[in-house]
């Protein structure tokens, strides 16, 4: 790979046009001090490579007091941090000189670049495909006409074919154009090369013959050329767009306000990345932690699900560490920050998501691959032709005609198609299955899938607790008794008034009935009411004054107390997925292997784990140690699937060699995975297996168009070509390919 250089400005790889170089100044009302650091978040545009970030990096790092400086290439953020009397608007203007686009984060997130360079492609696609009908309709009278139509007529039809192509040619062909510029003035080569030498080469060709009044033109084979490529241009940006939706959705939630006590108590709202470590916060019932916060005051259930995906609230009070993401639940909770918004878990899971996408960005499609050969091929067979033809005392025009018809007939509309086809197929299938794809390059990493890693709450059960059975001073009773429903039933009056996931159980299984008036919620405890002369409780073991060790042994529970009565324990279960079982078996009939990795408690996880025989399991695992042992099956060689449906999952959906969340997950987690898929477990053999089928026919389209080429290109060297057998052979192997991709339609 040549050497990159500081000073060469624009993408290496000409994956895209360089955007404009001015940059704006007043960047130093962006930056904001991090400890003894400043820091202030960007927008590059027009970075697409890796030989972009190392560039863009590498100058940044270089300048003075610069401690930090990344870029995310799927998001285009970049954040640099520094010590020193550095000015912010050297940073931008050293990004700049590359040759990049530069704005403040908080000025521009680059969606609306990424949404105008999509609505470019999509215009420019529409155009080129009128422009073919049209196009189309001349051609196809001068083929039908040869021998019989005169040269005048032949000729204006040529004529005007050339009028409607140019300005196709140059509005919808510059997108192939400005990237084979760049890659060249770079001294690379891209796809969009040959593309641009076959563009210009059969466009100038044409109006050659056609001035001189010659039988041949190849203006249809330009603009037809132009919008099938122009569709899978497209296709790609719309990928891209969404590829960094979780981060974009994550770094929203970190802009939220938060409240801040001031030295005389007062209540401020202040911006999320405006709190300092150390600054004291007000946690209202209903609000998500922003930052990390050790609670001084207060005692509150904190719903942590999208943190640990723990299912159940646990109780904070004053010494325990709240991390963000979380939310209070039922009263209001006073802590300290511990950390700047930069550095708390949200933040880290964010970094996590990131690193991800780097990871997956660097996976090297089938596509690309098969690009790698066919560039050098492509160039090299129509220059041989060329230079032979003028051997063998051939005229310029002539040698020239014949290497256009080479890179012509050797168009990559098979090629383009080879994935795209497929994928679309087989994505409509799995869509009409219930199953959502939002990545590209899905299918190739699902068919290399060996191990699967699972959450379990949401994911392997349903994630809402039911009521399974009571007990009695050690005794089962029978929900169906007349003393359990009595039970239940005044349990019930009481449960009636809580939010709580356990008393929401509770109460679906009593069925309607009235609320007892005078019921007090104790945070942290549970509910409490005088009911004749006697207290009432209904809330957590500790608090009813149940034996802790009973109470840690039996899972899920609520304890109900009449006075002095015996306490009756309502014991809870979430309840495995639906065809569970059947899925996973199917799963290892596979020869894949199966694990839970879940921020549940041990016991719980432990039980999942048993009742469906998978025998690696871990619990109580925080976002990190799953990116950590995700890291660790990668480094053993294994192609790991998450799945996955909160915020803790997160990370680990992004680092997984692929991912899929259920529909019922939450945004990010969605934004984060290949797929989401809706209905049971039974999803996921089915994708695998669809997957395994379109990699194997992309396999095939691709061995289809090498075997054309190999017909094809000799045809074109001897100079056999027509316009005719040119168009011919260009729709039949896109109509092979395509057909043959047809088949992942037939159910197995």
């Amino acid at each position: 790979m040549t050497a990159l250089t500081p000073t060469a400005p624009g993408c290496p790889s000409g994956l895209s046009p360089v955007t404009a170089r001015d940059t704006k100044t007043g960047y130093a009302g962006f930056v904001r001090d991090v400890g003894d650091e400043h820091a202030i978040d960007l927008v590059v545009r027009g970075a697409k490579c890796g030989g972009c970030l190392s560039k863009i990096e590498k100058s940044v790092s270089a300048l003075p007091g610069v401690t930090q400086a990344r870029l995310n290439l799927s998001s285009g953020q970049m954040r640099v941090r520094w010590t020193g009397p550095l000015a912010a608007d050297r940073i931008a203007q050293t990004i700049s000189d590359l040759g990049y686009g530069v704005a403040a984060q908080a000025a521009d997130t680059g969606a609306a670049d990424k949404a105008r360079e999509e609505r470019s492609l999509l215009i420019s696609m529409g155009v080129a495909g009128f422009a073919a009908a049209n196009i189309m309709l001349l051609s196809v009278s001068v083929w039908a006409g040869t021998g019989e139509m005169g040269e005048a007529t032949r000729l204006t039809l040529h004529a005007l074919s050339g009028a409607i192509a140019l300005p196709v040619l140059l509005f919808s062909g510059r997108h192939f154009f400005r990237s084979a510029w760049a890659a060249l003035r770079n001294g690379h080569a891209n796809m969009d090369v040959p593309i641009s030498l076959a563009l210009s080469l059969a466009f100038g060709v044409s109006v050659f013959e056609t001035l001189r009044g010659g039988e041949h033109a190849y203006f249809d084979a330009v603009v037809m050329l132009c919008f099938f490529l122009l569709i899978g241009r497209f296709l790609d940006a719309r990928l891209r767009r969404q590829a960094h939706a979780a981060a974009n959705a994550l770094a929203a939630m970190q802009t939220s306000a938060v409240t801040r006590l001031t030295d005389k108590g007062d209540a401020v709202s202040v911006a999320a990345r405006d709190v300092a470590a150390g600054d004291r916060i007000l946690l209202a019932p209903g609000e998500r932690a922003m930052v990390d916060m050790r609670i001084f005051d207060g005692v509150s259930d904190v719903d942590e699900s999208l943190v640990t995906g723990e299912s159940l609230p646990r109780t904070f009070s004053p010494g325990m560490t709240l991390h963000a993401g979380a939310i209070n639940v039922s009263a209001p909770l006073r802590g300290e920050a511990l950390k700047v918004v930069e550095e708390s878990l949200l933040s880290q899971i964010g970094e996590m998501l990131e690193a991800g996408e780097q990871r997956r960005s660097a996976y090297r499609r089938i596509a690309d691959r098969a690009v790698s050969i066919y560039v050098p091929f492509v160039h090299t067979t129509a220059a041989l032709a060329c230079l032979g033809w003028l051997l063998l005392g051939a005229s310029l025009p002539d040698a020239l005609m014949i290497a256009a018809a080479t890179l012509i007939i050797t168009c990559p509309c098979a090629l383009a198609l080879a994935a795209p086809v497929a994928q679309v197929v087989a994505a409509g299938r799995l869509f009409r299955k219930g199953v959502y794809l939002r990545s590209g390059d899905a299918f190739e990493r699902l068919a290399e899938i060996d191990h699967i890693v699972f959450d379990k709450t949401g994911t392997l059960t349903l994630g809402t607790p039911k009521l399974e059975g009571m007990v009695l001073t050690g005794q089962s009773l029978a929900l169906d008794s007349p003393e359990a429903k009595a039970m239940l039933a005044d349990a019930a009056s009481l449960a009636r008034v809580s939010h709580h996931p356990l008393s929401r159980a509770l109460v679906a299984t009593a069925g309607s009935g009235a609320a007892r008036e005078g019921v007090r919620e104790i945070a942290g405890c549970g509910l409490e009411a005088s009911v004749d002369g006697q207290t009432w409780r209904l809330g957590s073991a500790n608090w009813i004054g149940t034996d802790k060790a009973l109470a840690a042994a039996s899972g899920p529970s609520l304890w109900f107390a009449q006075g002095d009565a015996p306490a009756v324990q309502f014991r809870f279960v979430d309840n495995v997925q639906p065809g569970a079982a059947d899925a996973l078996n199917t799963l290892r009939a596979q020869g894949i292997d199966l694990e839970i990795v879940s921020g549940d408690q041990n016991g719980a996880v432990a039980s999942l784990a048993g009742t469906l025989g998978i025998a690696d399991w871990t619990g109580e695992a925080s976002p990190q140690a799953k990116v950590a042992r995700l890291e660790t099956l990668r480094d053993q060689n294994h192609r790991v699937l998450m799945v996955g449906d909160g915020l803790n999952d997160a990370g680990a959906l992004s680092l997984a060699h692929a991912s899929l969340a259920p529909g019922a997950a939450i945004d990010i987690s969605q934004s984060a995975s290949d797929a989401v898929y809706s209905g049971g477990l039974d999803a996921i053999p089915l994708i695998l297996r669809v997957a395994r089928k379109t990699r194997a026919i992309m396999r095939q389209n691709f061995a289809l168009a090498a075997a054309y080429n190999v017909i094809a290109v000799p045809i074109a060297v001897t100079g056999h070509v027509t316009p005719l057998v040119a168009a011919i052979a260009m729709s039949l192997s896109s109509i092979i390919v395509t057909l043959n991709a047809m088949r992942l339609q037939i159910e197995e």
